[in-house]
């Protein structure tokens, strides 16, 4: 009883502190307060997952109205497994954003930054929790809108057109899931996710259910930046703040992904989605040449930043092939993917941003000889680069592992190769800048005695994502227990519902 009242703690704490942190207005006072608001919302989550993973479904109904009447928050173990990254991540970017602001955001637009963190925040949380299809889109356009202000923050000008492209690509993609929804809503009259599930599959061949379905993928594969519909997230990771590319690449897109397996697994059915409409081909292509196109984009750019933000839409793109193989294990690797992702890309950023800090640039150029000047930061991006290669004893080899295991299982053999050819391209746009760094001098213009290690407050939250990258891919225990879990407990409730279905049919 007492875990259910916790359920919409991750929601209304941020949510209620965004203004509080708002009226704050002081720099320090608002980063300390906001810290501590999403180390107690990480707290709760622990406490949601392990709840989860022994009682299996925890449920609250809002204002004491029962589903599917009233609105219900739902935690099951796929979305705490998922929840967990995101605060967790969410406390150790506002831990390094203390420093890192000062340099790429002015004084008096601090207390902004750590609102709409805030407010992004409970949107993602509240996009995860809810088992209302509706107040996933209202969630969802909190989490949007937040972020969009947060892109425009920085001092570069070009990020306002950044932020404006994200915008415009960000309302087209809530418009057609809204739109979507709407279709679901006028043929079933309910927006209960697990009332949806029983209701859709009755009209299974209605063209509404149809129209939406297709609807919905498509808006939120442009949240998602699933290739083709990717071309606003490459400018966005690149000329936003560094704290808020890290924060965006570690959450935002594994959000979405979670609401592209939830719309298919829990309410329209794996049957409906990949048996009769053939969406498994659809995403696997998409996924194959989203890997290859975007990490060949990457071994080309010369911004640091723009090189991780096309490896983001790769790394998308092996989550996307997890879906597309149908199986337990292939949506396992996909689930261990959003975690282990977070924390590479949480990494990579955060070396990135620290590089700026100092360095004023983050071209490959400027890398030249950072190895020696700022080892603690070179280090962690190397480890955190061998983990998105997916060197043995790093999380981004238990990902591919996975991922080609279950490709195996499936006699998919030249699907597994493709997966580790794609690796070998990671080799490739990652080297390029550890050669810089390591194997190069510095550029002459440059005044090596002004260069140094970044602050430890940068340091120190980038250490604990490259030590998580060393220590989850070496004990798997906590990672593949939860994933599996979720994994068979998708494809169990995807079952369940489509027999509940069939004798409402009936």
């Amino acid at each position: 009883m007492f875990e259910q009242h916790l359920i919409a703690l991750p929601i209304l704490l941020p949510l209620i502190a965004a203004p509080i942190t708002l009226i704050l207005g002081h720099s320090r006072l608002s980063w300390m307060f906001a810290t501590a608001i999403s180390a107690l919302a990480c707290y709760f989550s622990w406490h949601l997952l392990t709840a989860t993973l022994t009682e299996s479904v925890l449920s609250y109904a809002v204002g004491g109205w029962s589903p599917p009447w009233g609105i219900e928050l739902r935690v099951d173990v796929a979305n705490a497994f998922v929840l967990l990254a995101v605060s967790a991540l969410s406390t150790l970017v506002l831990i390094y954003s203390k420093d890192s602001i000062e340099k790429e955001i002015e004084s008096s637009k601090h207390a902004l930054y750590y609102t709409a963190h805030l407010l992004c925040l409970a949107g993602l949380s509240g996009i995860l929790l809810t088992g209302d299809a509706f107040n996933l889109f209202v969630f969802l356009e909190i989490s949007s809108l937040a972020t969009y202000t947060l892109v425009s923050l920085a001092s570069d000008r070009r990020c306002l057109t950044a932020a404006f492209r994200y915008l415009i690509m960000g309302t087209i993609g809530a418009t057609f899931i809204l739109i979507g929804v709407g279709m679901l809503y006028m043929k079933t009259g309910t927006l209960n996710m697990l009332d949806l599930a029983i209701r859709i599959d009755v009209y299974e061949s209605s063209r509404t259910i149809n129209t939406g379905l297709a609807f919905i993928m498509v808006g939120v594969s442009i949240k998602l930046a699933l290739f083709p519909l990717h071309m606003w997230l490459p400018a966005a990771y690149t000329h936003a703040p560094s704290a808020v590319t890290a924060f965006l690449a570690s959450t935002a897109t594994k959000v979405a992904f979670y609401v592209m397996i939830r719309f298919i697994f829990t309410i329209f059915g794996l049957n409906y989605v990949f048996e009769e409409m053939g969406m498994d081909l659809i995403l696997m292509v998409l996924a194959i040449v989203a890997i290859f196109k975007c990490s060949y984009m990457a071994t080309v750019q010369s911004n640091v930043k723009t090189v991780l933000a096309y490896s983001s839409v790769a790394q998308i793109g092996y989550m996307i092939l997890g879906i597309s193989l149908v199986s337990v294990t292939g949506l396992m690797a996909g689930l261990i993917h959003i975690f282990n992702h977070a924390l590479m890309k949480g990494a990579l950023f955060m070396a990135v941003g620290a590089v700026f800090y100092r360095v004023g640039s983050v071209e490959i150029s400027a890398f030249k000889g950072l190895g020696k000047q700022m080892p603690f930061t070179m280090a962690a991006f190397t480890i955190a680069g061998l983990s998105i290669i997916g060197v043995p004893l790093t999380v981004g080899f238990i990902s591919k592992w996975y991922l080609v295991t279950a490709a195996l299982e499936q006699q998919h053999w030249i699907l597994a190769a493709l997966v580790l050819v794609g690796s070998l391209l990671a080799v490739v746009y990652m080297g390029r800048v550890i050669e810089a760094a390591y194997f190069q001098k510095p550029p002459a213009s440059q005044d090596s005695n002004q260069v140094k290690e970044a602050p430890w407050l940068m340091l120190l939250p980038m250490w604990i994502l490259v030590l998580a990258n060393i220590y989850f891919g070496i004990d798997t225990s906590l990672t593949t227990e939860a994933a599996s879990s979720a994994s068979e407990w998708l494809f169990q409730t995807s079952s369940i519902a489509a027999a509940n279905s069939a004798e409402v049919s009936q």
